[in-house]
């Protein structure tokens, strides 16, 4: 009887419980997030050219892309449980994707600052870039380290490991980032808010209701991506194979939405 690291397809012997997620990937799932993920990578790119928002539309495109890209992925596994292409580029890709929009989300709090005054911060507003973009980097470069051992090993279970702890190391550098980033922000809007200064003049297009609603869809994205990566942080720790990773539903509802 073959062993299971030398699997490449669901047989009699290499049954689809043994593999690293132990089912199928929905199809219908995957293929509805990679047409989301998709149509907000060209919805980025079409804004970012008309409104010349070079930097952020790097960052969330990429990252959309990214993610669109991990899901062709999980299609390839759900055809094919045991195809370490598809592993690879969903494992890299969907780990990997959030620090792009991440990166987009620092750069708004630092043109935040500027509009709104930046006597109330206690970062200069570039500062918001290099030092948070930078830990995303430092972030991507664990995460990316992790996700191509990982799916380099080809059943060997040390390397494997090894993968999972640089990803995860990755992860949780991100969460840490995160969290000191939205205590920064937090601090920064509660200052400005009681230290409001009615004759201060805005631009009058932060007053509008689309710049508001581009705000809340900010704290919506980041949230997401923080409850994500803790997702991800349980989902990892507990090893390839996991009960918590082969639980697809618990994937769809912290992870792609």
């Amino acid at each position: 009887m073959p062993s299971v690291d030398d699997c490449t397809k669901v047989t009699a012997y290499c049954v689809v419980k043994d593999s690293i997620y132990g089912y199928y990937p929905t199809l219908a799932g995957s293929v509805f997030f990679l047409a989301i993920f998709a149509i907000c990578f060209f919805a980025q790119v079409v804004q970012g050219i008309k409104w010349k928002t070079w930097t952020f539309m790097i960052g969330a495109s990429v990252g959309c892309f990214t993610e669109a890209l991990g899901y062709v992925g999980r299609i390839k596994l759900h055809y094919n449980p045991y195809d370490n292409t598809g592993f690879m580029i969903q494992i890299c890709c969907l780990i990997m994707g959030p620090a792009w929009v991440t990166a987009g989300i620092y750069l708004t709090l630092k043109h935040l600052v500027k509009a709104f005054g930046r006597e109330y911060s206690y970062l200069r507003p570039k500062y918001y870039t290099w030092i948070f973009i930078g830990c995303d980097i430092f972030s991507l470069t664990l995460q990316a380290a992790g996700g191509g051992l990982a799916s380099s090993a080809n059943g060997q279970s040390s390397q494997l490991k090894l993968g999972n702890n640089f990803a995860i190391s990755g992860i949780i550098f991100q969460v840490v980032t995160l969290v000191v980033f939205a205590a920064l922000a937090g601090v920064y809007f509660v200052r400005r808010r009681l230290h409001q200064d009615v004759s201060r003049v805005t631009e009058p297009q932060l007053q509008t209701l689309k710049f508001r609603l581009f705000c809340g869809a900010i704290v919506v994205a980041f949230l997401a991506i923080l409850t994500r990566c803790i997702y991800r942080i349980a989902e990892m720790s507990g090893g390839w194979g996991n009960p918590l990773m082969q639980n697809e539903k618990e994937f769809i509802a912290l992870d792609s939405s």
